[in-house]
């Protein structure tokens, strides 16, 4: 057992002050043993203070240690809590939940007896394969990568190293995800886009979509979210995108790097997203139009056409300031309309009295 790590199965203030880069105000050797919200903190637990607005809970929390914003360290109404003074108060709190909460994970090298892998498939002898697994041909499952329960690979999808792929995941043929990648459960990864050709008499033909989807490092993709397959060429996510659970990504489409989408945001085809972009939840996009670099897109917003960087608000998107004040306008229309009336009414009225 680690020295950092009690009978009681928690960590030394000390311990978590040095994880977190902070100071400690207070009794260093106190062991924690859980963590919580500052107004439902109990004894044993540690919390975080980096809002001025909570500064009102302080006298009142129950938890045994706080880490407190430095430029909040010298609030009134500390209760004799033992405190962990740091630069980011809330940084150092995701620190210690990772801590306290590592992620599940199954043991290095399993090989269920339920799951089924094609014998030219490549895995690696650390990865974990869970019970319901298929791997076809040709696949190929990097080093300390991680298949829960039911995942369905097919022919040549690549699933590079120390990534994580959740129960219930499928991937289309030839899908390629990066390293230390995690996708939740119900994600469908390199399904056919949605691509039909319509024939004189209406009907419609099917658009053979044969391209793959491109996945890099450090991306991390939401349940029941889908990425469609390019019908040529590829469909791109870059490094560190972040897509949240019901997220749509279309054929053809590239997303670039360090880009977050919230949830049921869709993304029409050939589309292609900056880096460092925001979308909202809900956005919606048309397909074959670019966002610029750093573009933040608000919730519930429509884009219909190539976007600078800034941010946008409404449907169809406008530039954020803008949107506002014709927001605010209006809301002055009814008044605005009954002055009209009023102004009508006064001038009848005078033609009737001239008359």
């Amino acid at each position: 057992m680690r020295e950092d790590l009690q009978e009681r199965h928690g960590f030394t203030v000390r311990y978590l002050a040095d994880l977190v880069g902070g100071t400690v105000v207070g009794d260093d050797s106190l062991v924690i043993t859980g963590i919580n919200r500052i107004e439902q903190a109990r004894d044993g637990e540690l919390t975080f203070l980096s809002n001025p607005k909570y500064v009102k809970f302080l006298p009142l929390t129950r938890a045994s240690c706080v880490i407190v914003e430095r430029s909040l360290a010298d609030s009134e109404g500390a209760n004799g809590q033992t405190l962990i003074v740091a630069d980011a108060a809330y940084r150092g709190f995701v620190l210690v939940m990772q801590r306290f909460f590592p992620p599940l994970r199954m043991d290095r090298g399993l090989r269920h007896a339920a799951a089924v892998i094609h014998p030219s498939a490549t895995v690696h002898e650390t990865a974990a394969i869970g019970p319901g697994c298929v791997i076809s041909e040709g696949c190929d499952i990097g080093e300390g990568s991680q298949l829960f329960a039911n995942v369905v690979l097919y022919p040549g999808t690549r699933v590079s190293a120390n990534t994580v792929i959740h129960a219930n995941v499928t991937c289309g043929p030839g899908t390629q995800i990066g390293a230390r990648c995690i996708v939740h459960p119900g994600a469908v990864i390199g399904a056919d886009g949605f691509g039909f050709l319509e024939n004189p008499d209406g009907s419609y033909e099917k658009v053979p979509h044969v391209g793959i989807v491109e996945i890099g490092d450090d991306v991390e993709i939401g349940s029941n979210t889908t990425i469609d397959r390019a019908a040529v060429g590829k469909t791109l996510i870059g490094n560190g995108v972040k897509l949240d659970n019901l997220v749509h990504i279309a054929h053809g489409v590239t997303i670039g790097a360090n880009t977050a989408m919230a949830a049921q945001t869709g993304i029409s085809g050939s589309a292609k997203i900056g880096l460092r972009n925001r979308f909202g939840g809900q956005v919606g996009m048309i397909g074959h139009i670019e966002t610029a670099d750093d573009v933040i897109i608000e919730a519930q917003s429509g884009v219909s056409k190539p976007l600078t960087a800034g941010a946008y608000l409404g449907s169809p998107a406008k530039e954020h300031r803008t949107a506002l004040r014709m927001e605010a306008a209006l809301r002055q229309l009814p008044r605005l309309l009954q002055e009209v009336r009023d102004l009508q009414r006064q001038v009848e009225e005078s033609n009737d009295t001239a008359s």
